[in-house]
């Protein structure tokens, strides 16, 4: 293993782009929000990570691993985390240290818990420890009953209307704002940490007892870390804006500090820092990494997966553009929405692709154009907004897929497609988002969008740079005589 292509790679390499690829997919995350959104830092970032240790070749089982570590990173966007930043930084709790703590150890708590969920499943596709549908079926049955304990020990009671919440309660409460008591229309959010939290825990306790399945561990470990850290770290940023308004609003910085949107610097800072930790923690495990083909890969008919590809279109479709209860209820629930997917990634053929690309943009390129075109004030007639940014993105991506896994089909030697599918999602999510913050040219007068699109930017060209780079490296070394 000494002279596998990865030990070549040096640490600072999956750190850096890993903190590329976290930091503009959450930042763009911020705008689109929720499981769906959080799958674009996913698929960024694990195709970065993939692509970097796995020498660029595209196995079915390195596909499966960028694929179930997209989809996982979508489960901790259940959990309701607004006004837990709030603690720390709203106009009434400002001063009250107390409150400060008490906000970063709960953002600590649910960023370790998201991203933890993100590693584990990237790692459980990286370990060489194989799964069966069944198997993988069991295993989210049984995250989704550890949901329910976690949930009645650690997120109950939650009555507000008696004054009965949770001992540990990192939403906004009366404790901290005695004047709550007096507003019937406050909202005290319901929390669901601690049922993702006693999920994570069943999962790591599955993968490790019973399979053995060490890198699934270790990287679950890597990500509660990357999480723990970076969200407390990126709104440490926002609070001091708003704790301490001169310090850029009149500082030598201000000129450019002006034009922040704070929250989109957090979003961008927290992946940034979640990136680089997975990357780094990736990279310690290196000599764990195994994608080789499972010479006894079994897998689903393909009449199979097409029907559960009909289904999880149908219901995701409903729940991102319809206001359907029963949707909601049945589907709006990480762990829940990604059942199908992790399943079907496990021995599917064509959904590991599928899911990468077209599954995963769906929601995001859908709510583009829906803000582009269908909300007031916005400037993008119907005839230019369904094809520039949702049938052309969807078309290429759908197309990549497709062809990414006809040639696994067909036996082919590993592809690039790791390598090409990153470009694509670099670009097409950062030409969404661009759409999204109304162009913000950087020539142009700078608004409240211009410094985090030009940060965006400044990582798209990095990562780019960092596959055409590589990519010119590992063709000079195949034309060198050995």
């Amino acid at each position: 293993m000494s002279d596998h292509p990865r030990n070549k790679v040096s640490w600072w390499q999956p750190v850096l782009f890993g903190a590329m690829a976290g930091g503009m997919g959450w930042g763009i995350r911020g705008q689109y929000g929720h499981e769906s959104g959080a799958m674009i830092a996913g698929a960024l970032v694990s195709l970065t990570l993939v692509y970097l240790l796995s020498d660029g070749k595209s196995s079915l089982q390195a596909v499966r691993a960028v694929a179930l570590g997209t989809i996982a990173m979508g489960f901790g966007g259940t959990m309701t985390y607004g006004q837990t930043v709030g603690l720390t930084h709203d106009g009434a709790l400002i001063g009250l240290w107390e409150a400060l703590h008490w906000g970063m150890i709960g953002l600590a708590i649910k960023g370790g818990i998201w991203i933890g969920f993100a590693g584990f499943f990237l790692g459980l596709g990286l370990g060489g420890k194989r799964y069966r549908p069944l198997e993988i079926l069991r295993l989210v049955l049984l995250m989704l009953f550890a949901v329910l304990v976690g949930w009645s020990i650690l997120n109950r009671p939650h009555d507000p209307a008696n004054m009965r919440l949770p001992f540990l309660y990192f939403s906004d409460h009366w404790y901290w704002e005695p004047e709550l008591l007096e507003n019937p229309d406050h909202v005290y959010r319901p929390e669901i940490w601690g049922g993702l939290l006693f999920a994570l825990i069943a999962a790591v306790v599955y993968a490790s007892r019973v399979k053995k399945d060490t890198l699934a561990r270790n990287m679950a470990v890597w990500g509660i870390l990357g999480g723990a850290i970076g969200f407390p770290l990126g709104q440490a940023i926002q609070a001091t804006n708003q704790w301490n308004p001169d310090f850029f609003g009149k500082s030598f910085l201000a000129p450019f500090t002006n034009h922040f949107t704070w929250w989109n610097t957090m979003e961008t800072t927290f992946g940034a820092i979640m990136g680089a930790v997975l990357g780094l923690g990736l990279w310690f495990n290196r000599a764990r990494i195994d994608t080789t083909s499972d010479p006894d890969d079994k897998p689903i008919a393909y009449s199979v997966e097409g029907a559960l590809l009909v289904v999880h279109l149908c219901l995701l479709s409903a729940v991102q553009f319809t206001e359907r209860s029963w949707a909601e209820a049945l589907y709006d629930f990480g762990i829940m929405m990604g059942l199908i997917p992790l399943v079907a990634c496990i021995r599917g053929r064509f959904w590991p692709y599928l899911q990468i690309l077209p599954i995963t943009l769906l929601p995001i390129a859908g709510k583009t154009v829906q803000t582009l075109a269908y909300s007031g004030g916005n400037p993008i007639k119907l005839g230019l907004a369904w094809p520039l940014f949702f049938i052309l993105p969807m078309g290429a991506a759908t197309g990549l897929a497709v062809s990414g896994a006809w040639k696994a089909r067909l036996g082919d030697a590993p592809s690039p497609f790791v390598r090409d599918a990153l470009l694509l999602a670099i670009w097409t999510y950062f030409w969404l988002n661009h759409a999204f913050f109304g162009f913000p040219w950087p020539w142009l007068p700078w608004g409240g969008r211009t410094a985090n699109d030009l940060i965006f930017t400044v990582c798209a060209i990095g990562l780019t740079l960092m596959v055409l780079i590589n990519r010119a490296r590992q063709q000079e070394e195949r034309t060198v005589p050995a």
